[in-house]
């Protein structure tokens, strides 16, 4: 068996960033959506606008958690060729590039989790390169245009997966033209906030998720949970307890950890959409053991 010699990783800092967004043309569009909330100040915002705004943020984050993320990057559960197609086309309302180049670059990040090695291989949004580069850096990066396909063998095998993959701005934009022309600009603008906001939801995940709260389980990584981030993500923030149990359908552990992705995902099995969603759940043994493993490295430590 050939060790993996770990190697230090360069910090990416605000110059870098700065650097990145002047010689890269591609980062023009990221950058120009991120301002795009600022419109509501020439639009006004109405009271439906808000409402239609804060379902789409909820839309928008649980196609991101349920689909892109718990379905396409972990197979936590199994559904039909036509809903999984369902869930990619919801989830490229989030302007998240497609599912399969999404499951790609997540299965990736929990291969190298928070490491780079000798030989090249290294998580894509790592923690160790500070908060710009695991926060929205990498994305923007020549490095993750492409998707992986050799990490997602099982996904290759749709081709309206890989097509919509290949034309994943699609949905989107003809979804901001339907709202554009049918119920005007503010209706659009509340569409863009509901995206914006909902890109740097789940980018908190990979940044701050790696910072900021607590450890309950050994993973060999800075994964953490954190309350305030698992509400706004809908239970992502249960990060520590994810990459404890990869395959659980549900982040949130305990009963008091709430997980609205979770419950949401048991209303579709109620109604037949999707199955197997209380299967993988860890067992009290299973969490005590790598509970316990956490407890002797923290002593092993001191």
């Amino acid at each position: 068996m050939t060790t993996r010699i770990e190697v230090a990783q360069e910090p990416f800092t605000g110059l870098d960033f700065l650097k990145l967004c002047c010689t890269r043309l591609k980062t023009a569009p990221f950058l120009i959506l991120q301002f795009t909330p600022l419109l509501a100040f020439w639009t006004g915002l109405t009271t439906g606008d808000i409402v239609f705004g804060v379902l789409m943020y909820c839309f928008i984050i649980f196609m991101i958690t349920a689909g892109y993320h718990r379905y396409f990057a972990h197979g936590t559960y199994t559904t039909s060729r036509g809903f999984q197609f369902f869930l990619a086309l919801g989830g490229s309302l989030a302007t998240q590039k497609g599912a399969l180049w999404w499951a790609a670059h997540h299965r990736n990040h929990h291969k190298f989790s928070d490491k780079k090695y000798e030989n090249g291989d290294e998580d894509s949004h790592s923690s160790e390169r500070g908060f710009l580069w695991s926060h929205f850096g990498w994305i923007l990066s020549e490095k993750s245009d492409r998707t992986k396909d050799e990490n997602i063998p099982d996904l290759m095998i749709y081709p309206e997966l890989v097509w919509l993959n290949k034309h994943y701005l699609m949905p989107t934009v003809t979804f901001g033209a339907f709202l554009l022309l049918v119920f005007g600009p503010s209706t659009l603008v509340a569409y863009l906030i509901a995206v914006v906001l909902g890109m740097h939801g789940t980018f908190t995940i990979n940044s701050l998720s790696h910072y900021w709260g607590w450890q309950t389980y050994y993973t060999n990584d800075e994964s953490r949970n954190n309350p305030l981030l698992a509400l706004i993500t809908f239970g992502e923030g249960w990060h520590n307890n994810h990459h404890a149990f990869q395959k659980s359908p549900s982040q949130g552990l305990e009963w008091w950890q709430l997980d609205i992705s979770y419950l949401g995902l048991l209303v579709l099995d109620l109604f037949g959409l999707v199955e197997g969603v209380t299967q993988k759940i860890p067992t009290l043994d299973k969490k005590r053991a790598k509970r316990e493993k956490f407890l002797r490295m923290k002593e092993g430590a001191t």
